[in-house]
């Protein structure tokens, strides 16, 4: 199965940025681990700060994936584009969240992108990318 993993603005900060809400290890170092753990399988990964960057990407994956893992970041509360870009492609969407987003502050209790996803993963760390992969492998 060939996977798309899309990451939305200052994850590519990862490990550097607020290590006490996101942890301290870096995405990249991360996808290494994930690509070993899960070595039959393609892995496409992804990442932009711009939000109509992550709306032609979005658009891209879905025609080259048969699922995507897919982290807005502070876009899942603000952006009605990427909501309609996930709603029109029919590649299911797994949504992730690092940090856990019903415990922090209120604007970040709404997803514009979750009645467009599969499923919801929130608070897990960098595991929620594991367990969105296996729920994409089903």
């Amino acid at each position: 199965m060939k996977v798309g993993i899309l990451n939305g603005p200052n994850l590519n900060l990862l490990g550097k940025r607020e290590p006490e809400i996101y942890g301290h290890q870096g995405f990249e170092s991360y996808l290494e681990k994930l690509q070993a753990d899960f070595p039959e399988h393609e892995i496409q990964y992804r990442q932009s700060n711009v939000e109509g960057e992550l709306v032609s990407a979005l658009h891209e994956l879905a025609e080259e994936c048969e699922g995507i893992i897919f982290n807005p970041a502070a876009f899942t509360h603000t952006s009605i584009a990427l909501a309609d870009a996930a709603k029109s492609i029919d590649c299911p969407i797994i949504e992730v969240h690092l940090s856990n987003v019903y415990q922090r502050e209120s604007f970040r209790h709404k997803s514009y992108l979750s009645p467009a996803a599969k499923g919801v993963i929130t608070g897990l760390g960098l595991k929620g990318y594991e367990l969105a992969m296996r729920a994409l492998l089903g």
